[in-house]
This record gives structure tokens, C-alpha cells and sequence, in this order.
């Protein structure tokens, strides 16, 4: 197993939630940084975002913001992390990501953070890549997505093997020992035509 040098956070913008949300994502960026783990994110200032972000720096740790020029525009990205990259568009956010990183870890957030989440799955059933994605359920926030991934299992559009592509954990302390485990054998891409 790869040793995990970096890890890349996905998570919502939202300040609207509730506040054991926010403890959470304060949580995460304390203990990737006390690990001596480099926070790869979104690069903002608001929101999970940038609590999971002041957690890790807070903390010491190494934090490394990706952010594309049009939200930069909006003046929401966060200007005191160790490195901010600004970019030309949503693609070359999530691609740096991705490079940048040797595992993901996904709190709750919205349509943005499920379209990242969505997209890393994807590229590891696809066979792009093998590194380990683990969903951070707080609060049974990603239920819902488990339903999802369930239902489209039983209609058939999905094998079963599928739902190990990731995996998910009911608070942030389990995420490092989800991380430690051996990551399961990868599916190869043509089984998902088979």
C-alpha cells in the first residue's frame, strides 16, 4: 500500500450547517496536519472548506489550496495557506487535485463536493487509478448516497463489488484506520461491461 503523503479533502463551502458539522471538518484538518499529512483542498476561505483549512495550519500542518480563477474572482479564496494555486477552470482544479494527492477523504457537502466525490469513484472503477477514497459520514449525512449506489447495485447498472471502491466511516477518527487498511483488490475496468 501506498503510504499517504497527502490527502485530499472534499467538502461544502456552506456556512449554513450546523455547528458539529464545522467541529468535524476542524477535527480533520487538526489530525491530518498531526499526523504530518499535506491538506490538498478547494482553496477557500468559507465554509468546511476553509475550517478544514485554519484546522490544518492551526496545527502546523503543510495545506495546499487549488482554486480556479473565476472563484477566486468572488474573493473567497483563502490567502494564508502554505501554497494556493489559481487555475484556469473546474477541470484543471480537480485534475492538480487528484495529482497532488495519494488518498481522498470526503466530509459533507453539496452538489460540488458529491460531483468530486462521484468523479474519483469513477476514475478508480475505471481503473484510473487505485488510491483509497474514504466518506466521512457524520451525522449519516452520505445515507442517502448509499441508497443511491444500492439501488442503482439492484437495478443492475452497478456490480456489487462496486461499493468497495470506497469507503465509508461514521466519524472522523475512523478515518485514518480506514486509510491504514489494505485497499481492496482493484475491479478491472472491462467487468463493467460484463
Amino acid at each position: 500500500m501506498t503510504t499517504v503523503r497527502a490527502i485530499c479533502v472534499y467538502c461544502g463551502s456552506s456556512t449554513r450547517v450546523p455547528e458539529s458539522y464545522k467541529a468535524a471538518a476542524s477535527d480533520l484538518g487538526r489530525q491530518i496536519a498531526d499526523r504530518g499529512i499535506e491538506l490538498v483542498y478547494g482553496g477557500g476561505r468559507v465554509g468546511l472548506m476553509g475550517i478544514v483549512a485554519d484546522a490544518a495550519l492551526a496545527a502546523g500542518g503543510r495545506v495546499v489550496g487549488i482554486i480556479p480563477e473565476h472563484i477566486q474572482a468572488l474573493e473567497v479564496d483563502h490567502t494564508e495557506l502554505t501554497e494556493l494555486h489559481v487555475v484556469d477552470s473546474m477541470h484543471t482544479r480537480k485534475r492538480m487535485m487528484f495529482d497532488r494527492s495519494d488518498a481522498f477523504v470526503v466530509l459533507p457537502g453539496g452538489v460540488g463536493t458529491v460531483d468530486e466525490t462521484i468523479e474519483v469513484i469513477t476514475w478508480r472503477q475505471l481503473g484510473l487509478h487505485d488510491k483509497p477514497i474514504v466518506l466521512v459520514d457524520h451525522e449519516a449525512y452520505w445515507q442517502p448516497f448509499e441508497a443511491m449506489i444500492d439501488h442503482m447495485v439492484g437495478i443492475g447498472f452497478c456490480r456489487p463489488e462496486h461499493k468497495h471502491l470506497y469507503r465509508v466511516v461514521d466519524r472522523v477518527e475512523a478515518v485514518f484506520s480506514a486509510l491504514d487498511r489494505s485497499p481492496e483488490p482493484a475491479i478491472p475496468a472491462q467487468a463493467k461491461w460484463i
